[in-house]
């Protein structure tokens, strides 16, 4: 019988992970749940490599974040036949992707974060309880008194209570059981006269998702699936802003909205120990298949693999037809299905009727890589969710905090209860609205203990996409490792309110509390304000 824990994490992603990590380092015991059987979230069962900022290989990261880094790249070093050169490189980057300078499979950052936790499911701290999903939650005023998870594998529930509940998920369906206030979609103008904010709110506006998948190539063999049932709609499909096919290698760039076409290579021969990912210089998407390439062939001795495996979370997939929250069970299942089909239709096109650079039509030897995904058809467990159930928070980050045409390249609110920092632009992909790319320059940010505070409930805390950010900035605090930095944060404030008998809003609120939580934070290792980035 499963013991009542301190703390219940619900949703086992990037966010959740931290934070049980963080509330077990501190000596509570905690259940974490997670919807399928992979934890990790977005760097897992998403299939997506971390998006970071530049400098990530020296600073702005938290200790824990900077452990998963480096120990996803002593699993490369000691199990993969890498090139001596490949091997002796302090900032191994396994894929040669350009997004990230830590480009990587799925599955070996699922490796290394079922070790960082596995000292404490031996020690008994912590439960993990993969395949079960919240479906109701327990308030009684100001607080939730337990969550009701049910086992996708055989239908049971079980009632689950906590002192503090941490809701992890990826679109923040807790606040909804739980009656937390909460936001979806866009807010108006006119709620913080933010400049890019639409002039009505709609709550059914809300970026793209994406269902990734993973492709090798193996020139000489048709690996061609058969036709997706709604590949004729995709074919023709060609969106407003657009400048051509949805299917197509011309696509607007984010930044300018100019259009620009896209390369496709599989398997180049320039040597991958020459690419530099820095997405601050070059955004890297222009080269579809080294862009989130997460295994690069020639960075291991020769013969060792016959191709790379790239993965595909690109222009051509973003799905933004329908709303995945807001809508109803059956609406998030049609949209889930739509954006299936979608990644589907754009492998079909790929392998039968994309342009070749040798005048031909089609990349037959494209294999979709069910292996690199852990699923039957290769499609992603889950998909690629920019966009979150937003808590109504003490403190709302806004577009003037953060955006650099506001603030100037210097800027950016300094907060007195900051909990971590991180480094972005403001990435907003084409949304369910019909908005377009917004993707505006932003400044090193800092992460307030407010945006993590409900401004009625006392003993949920948000840790993942689900804080007190706005659409527009959403579109920088939803990346990897400020996700991690929020779980982290979330997790060592509910241990820390359990040992010294105050509430989240106190330590907030209050001035001395808050310098004690830092002491704590401080040691953990977080870094809580950006250095002086004028000489970087």
């Amino acid at each position: 019988m499963l013991r009542e824990p301190d703390i219940l994490v619900v949703g086992g992603g990037v966010g959740g992970v931290a934070a049980a990590l963080a509330a077990c380092r501190a000596g509570r015991t905690v259940v974490l749940s997670e919807e399928t059987d992979w934890i990790g979230g977005q760097l897992t069962s998403q299939a997506v490599p971390p998006d970071e900022h530049p400098w990530a290989e020296q600073f702005g990261v938290t200790a824990t974040y900077r452990q998963l880094r480096e120990s996803i790249r002593q699993y490369y070093r000691r199990w993969y036949p890498l090139r001596a050169e490949a091997q002796a490189l302090t900032d191994l980057n396994p894929g040669a992707g350009r997004v990230s300078k830590l480009c990587i499979e799925p599955k070996v950052a699922l490796a290394v974060l079922q070790a960082m936790l596995a000292p404490h499911v031996s020690a008994g701290r912590l439960t993990i309880l993969t395949e079960h999903r919240p479906v109701a939650a327990d308030s009684v005023g100001d607080t939730v008194r337990a969550v009701t998870l049910e086992s996708l594998r055989d239908g049971t529930r079980r009632t689950i209570s906590a002192a503090y509940v941490i809701d992890a998920t990826e679109t923040g369906e807790l606040l909804e059981q739980a009656a937390v206030e909460h936001v979806i979609g866009a807010e108006a103008r006119s709620a913080y006269d933010e400049p890019h904010a639409p002039g009505k709110a709609d709550p059914l506006n809300q970026q793209g998702i994406t269902v990734c998948f993973a492709l090798s190539h193996h020139e000489g063999e048709d690996h061609t699936i058969d036709r997706p049932a709604e590949y004729g709609f995709w074919h023709s499909y060609r969106p407003e802003f657009w400048p051509g096919p949805l299917l197509g290698f011309l696509a607007p760039d984010p930044r300018t909205l100019e259009p620009v076409a896209r390369t496709f290579e599989p398997n180049p021969q320039s040597d991958p120990l020459d690419v530099t990912a820095d997405q601050s210089a070059d955004a890297g998407d222009k080269e579809l298949w080294g862009f989130r390439r997460i295994l690069a062939r020639k960075l291991h001795r020769p013969g060792a693999f016959d191709s790379d495996i790239t993965l595909v979370n690109w222009p051509l997939n973003d799905y933004w037809l329908k709303p995945l929250i807001g809508a109803g069970e059956d609406g998030a299942r049609l949209a889930l299905e739509g954006a299936r089909q979608l990644s589907l239709s754009v492998l079909y096109w790929l392998q039968t009727e994309a342009p070749r650079q040798d005048g031909g039509t089609g990349f037959p030897g494209l294999r979709i890589r069910p292996d690199v995904t852990g699923t039957p058809d290769g499609l992603a467990k889950a998909p690629y969710i920019r966009e979150s159930r937003r808590i109504k928070a003490v403190t709302t980050v806004t577009e003037h905090d953060v955006a650099i045409d506001l603030v100037g390249p210097h800027g950016g609110t300094r907060y007195r209860d900051s909990v971590g920092v991180g480094g972005y632009r403001i990435d907003l992909h084409p949304s369910t609205g019909g908005d377009g790319y917004i993707d505006i320059g932003s400044v090193p940010f800092e992460i307030p203990l407010g945006a993590l505070i409900p401004q009625r409930v006392r003993n949920l805390i948000p840790a993942s996409k689900n804080i007190g950010t706005t659409h527009i900035t959403n579109g920088c605090y939803r990346l990897h490792p400020v996700e991690w930095n929020i779980g982290e944060s979330a997790g060592a404030l509910a241990a820390h309110c359990l040992s010294t008998g105050v509430e989240p809003q106190q330590v907030q609120a209050d001035d001395r509390r808050f310098q004690d939580f830092a002491t704590v934070l401080d040691r953990a290792g977080i870094q809580r304000h950006w250095p002086d980035l004028r000489g970087y």
